[in-house]
């Protein structure tokens, strides 16, 4: 998709990096490879040091580039899965770090999903100990990504969603949530979501550039949208360009919310998945609607026989689990170091695998 002032999907994900670390390290790294759509992607495979692996996690990522071999991403939750028996596999994007093929920071959900199931693929034709069950942990954007995997794959057995997405486009939410962090007036806030709105909306329903304008008076000026890089105007080119997506079918617009869906009949594929899933939200998340997403999932997901269900919420957690006073983005941006992760988050998870049999011991 364009990616101009009036509209942009955001789901930011600062993510933990770690040198090498010593010994008696919980987890053994090797390198790994595999193929998609004939472009060799370059990821990291742990297994436990001290124990046989019991299952295997998937990490999969959330918006935005990545670094994952050169700067050993997520060590410290690879480690933490394997203390209790569980492989990790992640990898880099098409286009980053060693991955071959080109990095799209709008690479289709649908895209990153063929990603996830050639990885399960390759684990198991390769016969690694602990792929018997296989299972994805995914932050933010990947709450649209897991589903899709697990439709086309029933073998992936389980899913822990972090900062989960509902169905539709989460900008308004950032925006409405975030103005008001940034000292706005409940009043300001409503002119300035209104204006994006009516920018979006002369898009998709087949407004005028001069329509588009009109609704650009405060907000494309706002500081907070700068800070975001989303300040300023759209040309008329980019406009026509980006209104073009919708003619043509390729995006579609939930007619009555006026939001962006991203996967078309989301309810249907949530409600269709009938395995285990823990779902975990931080309380002060500004990015993702999580009050929003824990219905959906409840309404979906938790009404199916077959499947499992808890959710749990962390009070003073934002979209990355980290402790936050705001939960802002610029608080999330801007923090010279990273604050430390919720009380309770990584217990949750390690309860949760070790009560479900895809982990075994104690942490």
């Amino acid at each position: 998709m364009l990616r101009f002032a009036f509209f942009v999907l955001f789901v930011f994900f600062a993510y933990e990096s770690s040198a090498q670390h010593a010994d008696e390290a919980p987890i053994k790294t090797d390198s790994f490879v595999f193929e998609v759509d004939g472009n060799k992607l370059v990821g990291l495979l742990d297994s436990p040091s001290t124990q046989e692996p019991v299952s295997t996690i998937i990490i999969v990522h959330g918006y935005g580039a990545t670094n994952v071999v050169e700067k050993n991403w997520f060590y410290e939750l690879r480690s933490t899965f394997g203390k209790i028996g569980i492989n990790t596999l992640v990898w880099d994007k098409p286009g980053c770090g060693e991955s071959e093929g080109e990095f799209d920071i709008d690479q289709p959900v649908q895209s990153s999903a063929e990603e996830v199931v050639a990885a399960v693929k390759a684990l198991k034709e390769r016969q690694i100990k602990g792929t018997e069950k296989i299972g994805l942990w995914g932050i933010s954007r990947a709450g649209w990504i897991a589903p899709l995997a697990m439709q086309a794959d029933p073998s992936i057995a389980f899913w822990i969603s972090v900062s989960g997405t509902d169905d539709k486009e989460n900008a308004r939410y950032l925006l409405e949530s975030n103005f008001l962090i940034e000292g706005r007036t409940v009043e300001e806030t409503e002119v300035l979501v209104s204006e994006w709105q009516g920018r979006f909306n002369a898009a998709w329903k087949g407004g005028t550039y001069e329509e588009y304008l009109a609704a650009s008076t405060h907000i494309a000026d706002d500081e907070f949208m700068h800070f975001m890089g989303w300040g300023g105007t759209a040309s008329e080119q980019e406009f026509l360009a980006y209104q073009a997506l919708f003619t043509s079918g390729e995006l579609v617009v939930d007619e009555t919310e006026e939001l962006l869906i991203y996967v078309p009949q989301f309810k249907q594929l949530l409600a269709s998945i009938d395995r285990p899933v823990l779902a975990l939200f931080g309380e002060k998340d500004t990015n993702v609607d999580w009050r929003k997403t824990a219905a959906l999932y409840r309404d979906t997901i938790g009404r199916n026989p077959n499947a499992s269900l808890e959710i749990r919420t962390f009070p003073d957690g934002d979209h990355t689990l980290r402790q936050t006073k705001t939960g802002g983005i610029r608080e999330l941006l801007e923090q010279q170091s990273r604050p430390p992760y919720v009380e309770g988050y990584y217990e949750s998870m390690l309860s949760w695998l070790n009560t479900h049999q895809f982990g075994e011991g104690t942490f």
